[in-house]
């Protein structure tokens, strides 16, 4: 099968599964979602939407945000992990807001990714949820099951983004992006996977990357008669 042809089935089973794509992270606008993305960088979703509405309560604009100490921001996201940084960054970028851009977010990538702490697919993130630019933010879930999938051999999240891109339609891909994760969470996690139960693994991962998983011990794949093991007599 092409990867055209199994792009396409993939589409019609993540539809199928999820014709809703709500946004994970709690937001009320574009600068909060940036703020909880940025926090989401090593943190599940859970443990930011738990993190911030304490920090919101105290700061929701850039404006009230660059009232705050970095210190006392730190204090507030230190559950997200990576606390120094993220502190120091989401003070200067609010700053930056209010010097660069009147204290609104900027609706382009590459303004975006002039902000401290906000790389690639933060960017992207917040372009197509916020603004609802065609994006297709890629993170390492989602490259690992581009990967399972047979979708894209690249060795990085760059060109995997630019291969998801080529298979699924434009006006597709900021659900897409979203129906992969929810996916991935639900039926494919890393490791411990049964493939041949996966709605999507069970067809479109190949044989080699079957047998690739369970070398590897992240996956548990139809075995061939000769990879079972022979009974001793």
């Amino acid at each position: 099968m092409k990867r055209a042809e199994k792009a396409q089935r993939i589409q019609a089973i993540l539809d199928e599964l999820y014709p809703e794509t709500p946004v994970p992270l709690d937001h009320t606008d574009a600068y909060t979602l940036l703020i909880a993305v940025l926090l989401s960088a090593q943190c599940t979703d859970e443990r930011v939407n738990q993190v911030t509405p304490a920090l919101f309560a105290r700061a929701a604009t850039p404006a009230a945000m660059v009232r705050l100490t970095p210190e006392e921001i730190r204090e507030i996201i230190k559950p997200c992990g990576l606390s120094p940084q993220k502190s120091r960054a989401i003070h200067r970028l609010s700053e930056m807001l209010l010097e660069d851009h009147g204290g609104q977010v900027p609706g382009s990538i590459e303004e975006l990714e002039r902000l401290p702490g906000v790389g690639h697919k933060t960017a992207s993130v917040v372009v197509a949820q916020a603004f609802g630019v065609p994006a297709f933010p890629v993170d390492t879930h989602i490259h690992r099951l581009a990967a399972r999938w047979g979708l894209s051999a690249a060795r990085n999240v760059e060109q995997t983004e630019r291969d998801l891109k080529q298979l699924f339609p434009r006006e597709t891909w900021n659900a897409v992006h979203l129906q992969i994760i929810f996916f991935g969470r639900e039926h494919c996690p890393a490791r411990g996977h049964v493939l041949e139960d996966c709605p999507i693994c069970s067809w479109a991962a190949s044989k080699a990357r079957a047998q690739a998983e369970r070398r590897a011990g992240t996956g548990k794949g139809v075995e061939t008669r000769s990879a079972r093991p022979r009974s001793r007599r």
